[in-house]
């Protein structure tokens, strides 16, 4: 018995020995952060964090993205000008933690990489556009909402003129429809993901109309919509003068059941506005005149991280804009511009 007692002791002794031995099992102690901000205004900053005993920094930069590294050493490429509060996590062997935050101003100069600025009389540009023809029939009729148009590409319905593009609405009988008006698109000529957009543009009133500027997920022959993903810049219905919808449509939100807000924009309808789209890996904001409409977080659970094509259209009635005036006889909206900074 009492070798056996000598031994069970200098077991437990020599483990006890063990779990204190080696610096990495001591809690890390205060931490230092600093960073340094470019001033080429590429969006790069970097990151310096020290802390004694720490064998990995885990650093969240604020917008949503975050990184783990062993060195504490880290540069991150802001994708748009802001505020951000970055914290840092230095973290032992043994899991214990010691935190520090600080706040940083970033300015990103983005670049123009695409856009048209409708200063060429006549039809639009047709290395920039093409066009959606008739009612949708027979495999979306009434274009999937129950509109009473029929587009058509006539300079009566679509021009660009006096320095902007003007899609106009029409009464008349013209193939089995009361309504006529022009529906433009990006589609095969031009698609991008990420960036901001930035459209000049003024709006029609007249109850029944439906003017919107929006885009569409470029995969939509395959996926299918709502799956492609849909990103609506601007719309707005007549019988709503001057209310601005921000919307983004996608599987579970979409129709009816959009994830979007509006913002009152007074003189919408008679003189220029400026509606913009903030659009990166972790986000996407919808502004009119630079006020916040409407924002959601970017994941890989939404269809926003693809390349998507715009759409300019002006439809009549339907599910969105309800019944048309019996009065009405044209609406134009005009565009002064539409640009894609990255």
């Amino acid at each position: 018995m009492n070798l056996l007692l000598i031994s069970l002791i200098a077991i437990f002794s020599s483990l006890e020995i063990g779990n204190v031995s080696g610096s990495n099992s001591m809690s890390p102690s205060k931490i230092t952060f600093y960073a340094k901000v470019n001033t080429d205004k590429s969006g790069n900053v970097s990151f310096i964090a020290t802390s004694s005993n720490a064998i990995t920094y885990h650093f969240e930069y604020g917008n949503g993205v975050s990184a783990t590294v062993s060195s504490g050493s880290v540069t991150y490429k802001y994708p748009a000008t802001g505020n951000y509060t970055v914290n840092v996590i230095a973290k032992n062997s043994t899991g214990q933690t010691v935190s520090k935050s600080i706040r940083i101003k970033v300015t990103v100069l983005q670049k123009l990489i695409w856009s048209d600025e409708f200063n060429t009389p006549g039809a639009p540009d047709s290395t920039k556009w093409g066009y959606d023809l008739g009612n949708g029939c027979p495999n979306i009729c009434g274009w999937g909402n129950n509109e009473l148009q029929y587009y058509t590409n006539r300079p009566e319905n679509v021009i660009v003129s006096g320095g902007t593009l003007k899609i106009i609405a029409k009464a008349e009988n013209y193939s089995g429809k009361d309504y006529t008006s022009a529906r433009i698109l990006s589609k095969d000529k031009f698609s991008f993901k990420y960036g901001k957009v930035e459209v000049r543009a003024k709006i029609p009133g007249g109850i029944g109309t439906w003017p919107a500027i929006w885009t569409l997920g470029s995969n939509i022959n395959t996926a299918g919509w709502p799956a492609c993903g849909e990103m609506d810049i601007m719309e707005h219905r007549g019988s709503e003068l001057n209310k601005i919808f921000g919307t983004l449509h996608y599987p579970g939100f979409s129709g009816s059941n959009a994830d979007g807000n509006t913002k009152l924009i007074p003189n919408a309808t008679t003189e220029f506005h400026i509606y913009s789209m903030e659009w990166t890996a972790t986000g996407i904001k919808i502004f009119a005149d630079r006020q916040l409409i409407h924002s959601i977080v970017n994941s890989s659970n939404v269809p926003f991280n693809q390349n998507f094509f715009f759409i300019l259209n002006m439809a009549m009635g339907g599910g969105f804009a309800g019944p048309v005036d019996p009065a009405f006889t044209s609406a134009t909206m005009e565009i002064d511009y539409i640009r894609v900074y990255q």
